[in-house]
């Protein structure tokens, strides 16, 4: 499984550590992810996801899971989530009229 968060697409980035005699040794930054439940309103059924922190905050702020999907772009987000989205953009609309 890849280190990449399914909403956001944010990943593994690459570096250096620096010495005080600025040698240079290779290393990575490790997106800071976590695996979470969040509940779908819409949908009526909890998903099963892997979030970066800076994502969590995002859905809080947003006022959900539903409202920041409709909100969200589908190019950074892992196809699974673009399907989820698409679900919830048509049960939305459906409950609508």
């Amino acid at each position: 499984m890849t280190r990449r968060c399914m909403v956001t697409g944010k990943t593994v980035q690459y570096g250096h550590n620096v010495s005080h005699a600025n040698n240079k040794t290779k290393r990575r930054f490790l997106p800071n992810l976590q695996e979470k439940n969040l509940f779908s309103d819409v949908l009526g059924q909890s998903v099963r996801m892997r979030l970066t922190t800076h994502a969590l905050r995002s859905i809080e702020f947003h006022g959900g899971l539903d409202a920041y999907l409709l909100r969200a772009n589908k190019a950074d987000m892992d196809p699974k989530i673009a399907k989820l989205k698409v679900l919830v953009e048509e049960k939305k609309a459906a409950a609508a009229h």
